[in-house]
Parts: structure tokens; sequence; C-alpha cells
């Protein structure tokens, strides 16, 4: 595997209430990897979350799980820490918002960014396995957080869309990519 990028689309967030890619994830590719840049949320304390469908995102909710842990430094430096997230895990959910991110700050500075890797979302006969750094800052409690998960969607059933999604409020701006790579 060469590990080239070949952008299959985009979209810019602008007060939605999700960003959805419901065409381009397929078999042409065995890792699709999704960017999201300087996602900013209309309110405070605001996760980005995902979710998976296997019917072209005409609905959401494949069963997964997932684990999470965060390294965080505070802005007034008194705290730094490498920390397991087990509020943030997920076990065989049968509808799940998965984390991607920590809770974002409102204020007009605050915004993460990230990565999503889906490895194999077309194969029929293996679950389907992610992983997904997210960068915060800064977050509700003024730190820097770089939010690491990992999981897979428990079915043998083609996953074939993918929607980001705040934890509640709107997307006020940012963009998504979904590139393919070879």
């Amino acid at each position: 595997m060469s590990g080239k990028l070949t952008l299959i689309s985009s979209a810019t967030a602008s007060g939605s209430s999700s960003v959805e890619f419901t065409s381009g994830i397929d078999s042409t590719y065995d890792e699709y990897v999704f960017y999201w840049v300087n996602v900013h949320f209309s309110a405070n304390t605001k996760s980005l979350h995902m979710n998976a469908s296997t019917n072209g995102g005409s609905s959401y909710g494949v069963v997964a799980t997932n684990t999470v842990f965060e390294a965080e430094h505070q802005e007034n430096d008194t705290n730094a820490q490498l920390v397991y997230m087990s509020g943030y895990d997920q076990a065989q959910a049968s509808s799940p918002d998965l984390y991607l991110t920590r809770e974002v700050k409102s204020d007009n500075d605050a915004s993460t960014s990230g990565e999503l890797h889906l490895f194999s979302p077309s194969s029929t006969s293996k679950v389907k396995h992610w992983i997904s750094t997210g960068f915060v800052g800064p977050t509700s409690a003024d730190r820097a957080s770089t939010f690491y998960t990992a999981g897979y969607y428990n079915t043998t059933s083609a996953i074939d869309a993918i929607k980001f999604v705040p934890s509640s409020a709107n997307i006020d701006d940012g963009n998504f990519y979904l590139y393919g790579v070879s």
C-alpha cells in the first residue's frame, strides 16, 4: 500500500445539525480517512460524534464497541495527564453516537480538528475497525486535549455512510473531507 490519498468529497458546515457522507464509501479502497478541520459549535461544551449506516444513510445505528483515552494539558499548567476515559466508552451500543472529541468551548477561538480511519467498510465477512484522533483547544476546562478512540462496528454488512454530529446544538462552521487510501 502506497498510502496515497485521493479526495472523494468534502463538505462545509454552516449552522448544520450534522455532516453526512452518504456516497463514495464502497469497495474502491480498503481504507478511508475522514478529516474535520476547525469545527466550531454553536453552543458551549459540545463534542463531535460519529455514527455509521449500512443503507446509504437512510438510518444510522450500527452496533459498536469502542474505547477512549486522552492526553491533556491545562492552560494554567496546573494539570497535565494521560487518562483512560471510561465514561466515553460504548460496549455493543445499539444506537451509538461515538465520541470523537472532548467537549469544546464555544468561544470564537475554540475549535476541533482531527481524523478518522475506517478500514474495509465494504467487507461482508468481517467487523469494521476504525481509529480516530481528535484535537481540541480550548476545552470547557481551558485545556488542550488530544482524544484517542478506536473500536469496531459489529456488522458483516457493508458500511456505506458516516455521519458527524455534535452532542447537541449545531456545527457553526468547519470543513470535512473524505479520502480513499491506495
